[in-house]
Parts: C-alpha cells; sequence; structure tokens
C-alpha cells in the first residue's frame, strides 16, 4: 500500500498542477509542469521522509495530516526562495484541493478497510482466540 499511496498523493499534486497550470493558460508542457510541481514534489518528498523518522502510517489520518501540510507549506516555501512568487489565493486553493485529495484518498482507503472484514486464515479457529487448540 505504500508504493500506492505515494503514487496517489503524487498524483494529487500532478493533477494541482495541470489543472492550475490550464486554468491560467500557462500551457501543459513538460518544463512547465516540471517548473511548478517541483517544490511540492519536494515538499511531499520530505514530508513522507517526517513520517518514517516519527514512525507514522502514510495511509494514516495522521500521516496525512503530516504530508499534507508538509507539501503546502514546504511547497510554498520553496516557490518564494525560487522566485516563482505566491498569493494568498493560491494558498488557499492548494490548501483545499491537496487537502482534499490527499486526505480523500486515506478516508476512502479507512472507510474500505472498516466496511471490508478482516479474512482469517482458515487453520485458525474463532472460537479459540487465535490460538491452535492440541489435539489429541
Amino acid at each position: 500500500m505504500r508504493k500506492i499511496g505515494v503514487a496517489l498523493d503524487l498524483a494529487a499534486i500532478l493533477l494541482f498542477v495541470g489543472i492550475g497550470r490550464a486554468s491560467h493558460a500557462h500551457g501543459l508542457t513538460f518544463a512547465g509542469l516540471a517548473s511548478t510541481a517541483w517544490p511540492f514534489l519536494v515538499g511531499v518528498a520530505l514530508g513522507r521522509l517526517a513520517l518514517v523518522v516519527i514512525r507514522r502510517s502514510g495511509t494514516s489520518f495522521t500521516g496525512g495530516l503530516v504530508v499534507w501540510i508538509s507539501t503546502v507549506v514546504l511547497g510554498m516555501a520553496f516557490r518564494v526562495v525560487s522566485g516563482q512568487g505566491i498569493a494568498v489565493a493560491f494558498v488557499a486553493v492548494a490548501l483545499g484541493f491537496l487537502g482534499a485529495t490527499m486526505l480523500g484518498w486515506r478516508a476512502l482507503v479507512a472507510a474500505i478497510r472498516r466496511w471490508r472484514p478482516v479474512s482469517q486464515p482458515p487453520d485458525l479457529a474463532p472460537s479459540s482466540g487465535g490460538r491452535q487448540l492440541p489435539s489429541s
């Protein structure tokens, strides 16, 4: 699930960047997408690294908060440092869109996990509490 989670976070960023560039008529060239995306990609990578350090799951809600906030805050900081600039409306849209997508897929995974029963291995009898009963 870790690789899928990373892919979903990256997809959220690329979708955000693609929609933003298209809506502002900046074009969808590889160079343009890369130029706009790199600050957020570095932010998500550092957020994911923070999860390893604090030993949190990337699919948990807490892990999602760390990744989401790291992506936006560090992404905006890298944009400023690189001269790309930011605006209050841009920060608000980034927080909203990336929050909805990055926390949204995690909420969906959590709901599916709660809804779908965990199957037990066939050799463990439910009445034994998961312990093997001695055979006579």
